[in-house]
């Protein structure tokens, strides 16, 4: 997997926090809750607060879960370990190997396999599942350029026996990477859902970035190509003889749902899931049109209309809500994709 892997959070100048004596400690200390930590002895039910992985467990998971990436992008095949995602990527990765297995039956001919290395892990301690833990990778899809690109991906564990999967992966420059805060022995911080420390609470932010992309308020979020840019879009002329309305929706399933890591600014980087309707209807004599890499998730007749699904997993940093007025989220990245397309 390229360089040794390291558990610690990664600052924005690139450079890896933690020391050698900080780290032999949390390694004893996840060793020894190691029984505990992967559900094979139970301490007090589903009280125990316990690392939701140790780093051999988050290593192998990343392994297994590059592994398994690979197999899909070169097959095509939506089904094949499917069970290695889940949440917005699982629905996404889904949608976007049915479209392309429909072109390409026989597979990627011109695959690359995917490396992920110079990876750190924050894991965080709570009790009970499901259990997840972020990852933060170097990869090289991004043109082969090192250090250009990170690779941000959330681990989640439904129960003892279970696969660990993918629910969020996010792209980001490395300098756009917030710094995490640990604790003591090393361990990310998590961040109660309905906190009240932030601007808004993890729980609220698929709520209020879809109600923000309605109609713009409330003015939470900063400017950027995921929020004010992709508001102006939508707002654009639509094609001759067609009109456009756009809705938008939080998810919030056990997969889908948010989840913060305390950052070192007082604030959070949190992922969340939202989902958006296009629906394109069409005046009388007018025909729609239907790309042909979106008829193999098209379902009914176009007649009248078309509407399109997308769902996305979002990378935001939530400032603090002490740190004033102009304190506002700011979306790092949104990973979006076309998840079926439905004629009327």
């Amino acid at each position: 997997m390229g360089r040794p892997i390291r558990v610690g959070a990664r600052g924005r100048s690139g450079s890896r926090s933690g020391n050698h004596v900080r780290n032999r400690n949390l390694a004893a200390a996840t060793a020894a809750l190691a029984l505990t930590a992967t559900g094979c002895v139970t301490v007090h039910g589903e009280r125990e607060v316990v690392p939701t992985a140790t780093q051999a467990e988050a290593e192998r998971a990343l392994e297994e879960f590059t592994a398994a990436y690979n197999d899909r992008f070169r097959t095509y095949d939506p089904t094949l370990h499917a069970d290695r995602l889940a949440g917005p990527l699982s629905a996404v990765n889904r949608a976007g190997m049915t479209s392309q297995r429909a072109k390409s039956p026989g597979g990627n001919p011109n695959h690359r396999a995917l490396e992920l290395t110079d990876a750190s892990y924050s894991i965080p301690k709570k009790a009970g599942w499901p259990r997840y833990f972020l990852a933060d990778a170097d990869a090289n899809w991004d043109g082969g350029r090192q250090q250009d690109e990170r690779w941000l991906l959330v681990f989640l564990r439904e129960g003892p026996a279970e696969k660990w999967r993918v629910a969020y992966l996010n792209t980001l420059a490395p300098d756009r990477v917030p710094e995490l805060k640990t604790d003591g022995d090393g361990f990310a911080v998590p961040v109660p859902v309905d906190t009240a420390s932030l601007v808004s609470a993890p729980s609220a932010l698929a709520k209020n970035y879809s109600s923000y992309l309605q109609s713009g308020a409330p003015p939470l979020f900063k400017d950027g190509p995921d929020t004010s840019q992709w508001r102006d879009a939508r707002r654009g002329p639509s094609a001759p003889g067609t009109t456009t309305q756009w809705i938008d929706q939080p998810v919030n399933s056990w997969d889908s749902a948010p989840l913060g890591f305390a950052t070192e600014d007082g604030g959070a980087l949190v992922f969340f899931t939202a989902r958006t309707y296009e629906r394109q209807t069409a005046a009388k004599g007018v025909q729609l049109s239907v790309h042909p890499d979106l008829k193999p998730l098209l379902t009914g007749e176009v007649k009248k209309s078309v509407t399109k699904e997308r769902v996305s997993g979002l990378a935001a940093h939530v400032p603090a809500a002490a740190g004033g007025a102009d304190g506002k989220v700011d979306v790092l990245n949104r990973m979006s994709g076309l998840t079926s397309v439905k004629g009327e």
